[in-house]
């Protein structure tokens, strides 16, 4: 599976769950940390599990398992890292204070229109 495949189904699975203000950003010439950051936010902490929960099956039924997840505990900023992509799903609250996208201001935003319902 393709980066673009598995960033297409991430996205898919964060539209189909409500996520809202999902953002892409192409960072690979920025960090070795990853190529791609998708940014997504969730209405409550009950709404950000389910959004995680969402990407791990929609991505799971396709072979792709993460390396890692954080932040399940506490449901306020849960961290999905499958080596060259990583999520980032946010309580809405948590995303303003940290600013992901401020951070990382110099990536590339990646169009996801045809991905996500208007």
């Amino acid at each position: 599976m393709t980066d673009l495949q598995k960033l297409e189904t991430a996205v898919r699975a964060l539209d189909s769950k409500k996520a809202s203000d999902i953002k892409v950003l192409k960072v690979e010439e920025l960090t070795i940390l990853a190529k791609y950051f998708v940014i997504a936010s969730a209405t409550s902490t009950t709404q950000v599990k389910a959004l995680a929960d969402a990407v791990e099956f929609m991505l799971g039924e396709k072979g792709v398992q993460p390396k890692g997840t954080e932040g399940e505990q506490s449901r306020t900023w849960i961290v999905l890292d499958y080596y060259d992509i990583i999520i980032h799903v946010f309580l809405e609250e948590t995303r303003d204070f940290y600013r992901l996208e401020h951070l990382w201001a110099d990536g590339t935003p990646v169009d996801i229109s045809e991905w996500v319902t208007e």
